[in-house]
C-alpha cells in the first residue's frame, strides 16, 4: 500500500487536475493580456522613448527633443528643449503656440541648419520662446502647436514645470547670444 494522495483517489485527482490547470492557463492568459506582453515587440507602451518630463517627436526632418514648458511667477511659460535638423536643406521655425497663444521667440523665425540644434533655455541655449499669459500652474499638460516652414506642423501635449530643481534658471530675463 502506498501512502500517496494520488493512489487514493486517481479519478478524483485527474479531474481535479485537469481543472486547476485550465484555471492556471486561463489565468496566465489573461495576465498576459492585461500587462500589455500579448502586444509583442511592437506594443505601443514599449516603443515610447522619452526619458525626460520634456516631449520627444519627429516633425518632418526635424527632431524635438525635451521639448516642456516652465511656468514663470508672472503668468507666462518658457520653452525648453531642443530642435535639430535632421534633413539636408535648412529650415525655419514659423511658428509655436500653446493653448492658441502664440510664443514670442527670439530670434524672429529661427533657422535650424542642417544638423545644428536650436536650444531654448540653459547655458548653451541660442533661442527663447515665452509664451505669454499662460497661466497654468506647474503639472499640468497644454497642448503646443510647432510650425515649420517645409515639415508642416505638428501639436504636442507638453509638461508645465515649475521654475525649481533643475529649472531655477529657466526664465526670460536670460537672453541667449545669438
Amino acid at each position: 500500500m502506498t501512502n500517496s494522495l494520488f493512489s487514493l483517489f486517481p479519478g478524483r485527482i485527474t479531474a481535479m487536475q485537469r481543472r486547476f490547470s485550465a484555471r492556471l492557463t486561463v489565468l496566465i492568459a489573461m495576465l498576459l493580456l492585461v500587462t500589455g506582453c500579448g502586444a509583442g515587440p511592437n506594443a505601443p507602451t514599449r516603443l515610447i522613448k522619452q526619458v525626460t518630463d520634456g516631449v520627444e517627436k519627429n516633425v518632418g526632418d526635424i527632431k524635438l527633443v525635451h521639448i516642456l514648458l516652465v511656468a514663470q511667477s508672472d503668468g507666462s511659460a518658457v520653452l525648453v528643449g531642443t530642435m535639430i535638423n535632421n534633413g539636408t536643406d535648412a529650415e525655419r521655425l514659423s511658428a509655436i503656440s500653446v493653448n492658441n497663444i502664440p510664443a514670442s521667440i527670439t530670434p524672429i523665425a529661427p533657422l535650424l541648419a542642417p544638423n545644428t540644434p536650436v536650444i531654448f533655455a540653459g547655458e548653451t541655449a541660442n533661442a527663447l520662446a515665452i509664451i505669454p499669459n499662460l497661466n497654468v500652474q506647474a503639472g499640468k499638460h497644454v497642448t503646443m502647436q510647432v510650425a515649420f516652414n517645409r515639415s508642416g506642423s505638428e501639436t504636442l501635449e507638453v509638461l508645465v514645470r515649475d521654475r525649481a530643481g533643475e529649472f531655477a534658471d529657466v526664465g526670460p530675463d536670460l537672453i541667449p547670444a545669438n
